[in-house]
């Protein structure tokens, strides 16, 4: 069976997990944590990167950093990961649903002033398989209702939109480390910051609502507990693991883009005489590669390919569920929002597997099959 996804090692993560054992430093913000959050802040040009546990626990700092107030709205898109919506509910906001463009599958910015109100907070958006949203017009229009943008970048790390880095537009950014992401820890995320007035107050959030980070650096004789906040701090040793997959991240992206182009260019004829859509890269993104999809005609279609892959050795997935449509998603109202185009997306998606080090025999092998399937 070629899998969907293969956790990839760069070769020395051993060795520096050894490292971090030597040194007696396991814990958060250890040595191996500070050189990943240094690394990050110089390649992307930000102000501050914090390693947190997950990208879920990102997403929920950056909703404590907003001190939202019941009855406050936050607009997410309908068709992105649970954790995108459900951090900004447990801190008290209404999810506003969003629907999706058609090409990019990303957060329709023609769509929404309609749903910002006086209540309206925050947009948080996606950037899906890491293609750019149209961050000019959302930038534009969160300047003219007052809003802040953050960005679920789990997807579009080292991505750009217009040849500036995807994280590095909304006030926030988040990433994640998990083992399906094109850089990986096994389980990780960060919050990236790019507004100074924010940065003391992630520290405290981050460690347990205390001011630790600054006792440690010596701005303070003691800490204490100030305000409320969590457990969000990287092991050492994850971060170690980290930190060699991410100074080989030229390596990494490369071989991404070289999957994800072999797929382009294998399967176009095959696409355009079966009816299927191939992904879209606007001329002025460039994408993180992290994932290549199809869009099959119907769901009945999408099914009988998942089968019909899965019996020929290959393991192909869906993706998102409309948020909206949820059980949980209707308990907050999301019947009452529109979301026409991520409703038909999610019926007809499908991933291809794709992981860093599979190899061209496995690509021939999924690409043979696919050309042997007509629609």
């Amino acid at each position: 069976m070629i899998p969907f996804n293969r956790p990839c090692w760069v070769g020395n993560e051993a060795e520096l997990i050894a490292e971090a054992f030597a040194s007696q430093s396991i814990a958060g913000d250890g040595p191996f944590g500070k050189k990943v959050q240094t690394l990050l802040e110089k390649q992307l040009g930000i102000q501050k990167a914090l390693l947190t546990t997950s990208c879920t626990h990102a997403l929920e700092m950056a909703a404590m950093l907003l001190n939202l107030q019941q009855k406050d709205e936050v607009i997410v898109p309908s068709y992105g990961f649970v954790t995108t919506a459900l951090a900004f509910v447990m801190h008290g906001a209404k999810p506003v649903f969003a629907d999706i463009r058609p090409d990019t599958l990303n957060i329709d910015e023609t769509k929404l002033e309609q749903l910002i109100t006086d209540r309206t907070r925050a947009i948080v958006l996606i950037h899906y398989a890491g293609v750019g949203c149209e961050m000019d017009a959302i930038i534009e229009i969160a300047k003219q209702h007052n809003l802040v943008v953050i960005e679920d970048n789990a997807h579009g790390l080292y991505g750009k939109y217009r040849e500036k880095y995807l994280g590095t537009f909304g006030i926030l950014a988040t990433q994640s480390f998990h083992e399906t992401k094109n850089i990986t820890c096994g389980e990780g995320g960060a919050l990236l910051i790019n507004e100074t007035s924010y940065v003391e107050r992630a520290e405290i959030i981050r460690e347990k609502g205390t001011n630790r980070s600054q006792f440690f650096r010596g701005q303070v004789d003691k800490y204490t507990w100030i305000d409320k906040g969590s457990s969000y701090v990287m092991s050492d040793i994850l971060a170690a693991f980290l930190y060699a997959q991410i100074t080989q991240k030229d390596e990494i992206q490369s071989k991404r883009k070289i999957i994800w182009e072999y797929y382009n260019q294998h399967l176009q004829d095959w696409a355009t005489q079966n009816n299927v859509c191939l992904p879209t890269i606007p001329e002025h993104c460039e994408s993180a590669y992290h994932a290549f999809y199809l869009l099959m005609p119907s769901l009945n279609v999408r099914t009988h390919f998942i089968k019909y892959l899965k019996e020929n050795g290959i393991s192909a997935v869906f993706h998102y569920l409309p948020l909206h449509k949820s059980e949980m998603g209707r308990k907050l109202g999301g019947e009452q929002y529109y979301c026409p185009v991520t409703e038909d997306i999610s019926d007809r998606l499908v991933r291809l597997p794709f992981f860093n080090d599979i190899s061209k025999e496995e690509l021939v092998v999924v690409i043979e099959a696919i050309q042997y399937y007509a629609v």
